[in-house]
């Protein structure tokens, strides 16, 4: 993410986002571009690293709203972030299905390796650890989301292993890093066993 040593002073679309955010924009119906805030507001973020007091300006200005209706669905919404992050943001559930599944293990890995913990970022910029509700991929606990990826199936193995990987700056596929297909059983199937299902 380009600006992220911008400590949020100063915030402008680049000329490649400011083509973006006009499209995005001019997607809503007359006297409803207000409805743009949410898609502009993660363009400005993903342009800056986070969510500054000028992004939430710029953004207001962008769509002549008041700060403050911009400052509430930034403030509102999780994905939002408010202050500077690392270039890793990784986002352990910790809901249910996770937490069967021993989503435990993987906050204690996440925790121990970092130096972490909910809500902090390294002092280098590389990690910031937060703790989400579900993300919706239950069938594949437990999760952790790094940035836009999602990676599934772990234990504390696992998560040790994504984390040295990430450390050295290069992100696996995401997906699932068990040895199944999808979502289909670990271990391969337990029913339908036959090649063909009689008729």
């Amino acid at each position: 993410m380009s600006g992220r040593a911008e400590a949020g002073g100063s915030f402008a679309f680049t000329a490649e986002n400011l083509k973006t955010a006009k499209a995005l924009v001019a997607k809503y119906p007359e006297g409803r571009q207000q409805s743009a805030v949410m898609p502009l507001l993660d363009l400005a973020q993903r342009q800056l690293g986070w969510t500054s007091p000028a992004v939430i300006e710029y953004v207001a200005d962008f769509l002549d709203l008041p700060a403050i209706r911009v400052w509430e669905v930034a403030s509102f919404y999780t994905m939002y972030y408010r202050e500077p992050v690392g270039e890793y943001r990784l986002h352990v559930c910790t809901t249910t299905p996770c937490w069967l599944r021993g989503s435990d293990e993987v906050v204690r890995v996440c925790k121990e390796k970092t130096g972490l913990d909910f809500g902090e970022t390294d002092a280098e910029g590389r990690f910031s650890l937060f703790e989400v509700e579900c993300l919706g991929a239950c069938v594949n606990a437990p999760i952790l989301q790094v940035n836009d990826d999602y990676y599934e199936d772990l234990d504390a193995a696992r998560t040790a292993a994504l984390l040295d990987i990430l450390a050295e700056g290069r992100p696996p596929p995401a997906g699932t890093l068990a040895e199944r297909l999808n979502s289909a059983p670990e271990g391969g199937k337990t029913t339908l066993l036959e090649a063909e299902l009689p008729c």
